[in-house]
């Protein structure tokens, strides 16, 4: 029997080059939570593209509670200085990192990749293992991990330093990835193109629409 994986999806483009790397090992289910996607109308997009990305390769998706409001307090709380350390941080370091008070806009100016992106990072990731761990389901999650590295934008040394973090903390078992190895964005792009998926043209917080 397959291992059931959690898998957190940023978006249904980039979440098919990454099924397809994984579903041979893994007994997947999608699990979509972007509460800071900006604004609520983008937000139910790249939900809907989810869904159908989900019916086409008949997986199960778990919508997560959509409140941009509870991103903001996430951040508001998130620390002056973003984990962009995060190879270095211990386990009590990334909980002081939820204690201590800093503001967002502090960050804003920043492009896609830099500090104010660990923020969002930390936030998915959390829910997810937070997920994985409390769900209820008859068979539970034994692994989690996340789409995020299959964009050429993110930091996939960084995310994977979370995930292996939060793996400490709620004791889920977190998949180290690097999935844009192996023409894996250009995959997921053809295969967006294949399933005539909706795609962004920003990576989701109202700070990125700006700078698009």
């Amino acid at each position: 029997m397959k291992p059931k994986l959690l898998l957190h999806v940023c978006c249904a483009c980039c979440s098919t080059a990454v099924i397809q790397q994984l579903k041979e090992d893994y007994d997947i289910t999608l699990f979509f939570s972007d509460s800071n996607i900006y604004p609520v109308e983008e937000y139910k997009k790249r939900l809907e593209n989810a869904k159908i990305i989900a019916k086409l390769l008949k997986l199960e998706i778990v919508e997560d509670e959509y409140n941009n409001n509870g991103w903001d307090k996430f951040v508001s709380k998130a620390g002056t200085n973003p984990p962009d350390y995060i190879s270095r941080v211990s386990i009590n370091q990334l909980n002081y990192i939820s204690k201590t008070d800093t503001n967002i806009q502090d960050y804003k100016e920043m492009p896609e990749g830099g500090q104010r992106c660990n923020f969002c990072f930390k936030y998915n990731l959390t829910r997810t293992a937070e997920f994985a761990k409390h769900s209820h389901k008859p068979n539970h999650f034994e692994v989690f991990t996340t789409t995020l590295t299959v964009s050429p934008h993110k930091n996939h040394v960084v995310i994977n330093k979370i995930g292996k973090l939060l793996e400490e903390k709620y004791g889920i078992r977190f998949l180290e990835s690097n999935f844009k190895k192996q023409d894996g964005f250009r995959i997921s792009t053809e295969l967006s193109k294949k399933y005539n998926l909706y795609r962004q043209n920003y990576c989701g917080c109202r700070y990125s629409m700006r700078r698009k």
